[in-house]
């Protein structure tokens, strides 16, 4: 393929020089053309590769008898919760529900019931749909200004 760039200044006709060699090229791009795209082919033995149905993956399995395991998430007394919770905090600030149920292995609507009088739930920003300390819980920021009022 050849391309040029530049200034079209005046208009020529081009004609390839017919040759042997450029009637062969010709013919072969005609012909690819004009294969189907799609064939079907006759088989002569059935496929066997193919993988059979199975009931119930192994996964599954695993993933049941995992859950039946842990059983149903029972509610915690609130204080053991809200220590899980300060504790957690403690390595990050900021923290997804999803992330908090499995630290914490509480329901998820008696989780944010105790969340919403300890933690702020961002909808906005870099942190969208995460639960952080309010200000007077945080130890990170919080710490120092307290020290500043107590003088």
């Amino acid at each position: 393929l050849i391309s040029l760039e530049g200034l079209v200044v005046q208009r020529a006709e081009c004609r390839p020089a017919v040759s042997e060699s450029y009637m062969k090229l010709k013919r072969l791009q005609i012909e690819e053309l004009s294969k189907p795209l799609r064939l079907s082919q006759q088989l002569e033995k059935a496929v066997t590769t193919n993988y059979k149905p199975v009931a119930n993956h192994s996964y599954n399995l695993e993933y049941d008898r995992k859950k039946k395991d842990e059983g149903k998430r029972a509610r915690a007394d609130k204080q053991q919760v809200l220590d899980m919770l300060f504790s957690a905090f403690e390595k990050h600030q900021y923290y997804n529900i999803k992330d908090l149920v499995d630290i914490t292995k509480q329901p998820v609507s008696y989780l944010k019931e105790i969340l919403r009088d300890i933690g702020i739930y961002n909808v906005k920003g870099t942190h969208k749909n995460t639960w952080e300390l309010k200000p007077e819980y945080r130890h990170y920021q919080g710490g120092e200004e307290e020290k500043e009022t107590d003088d």
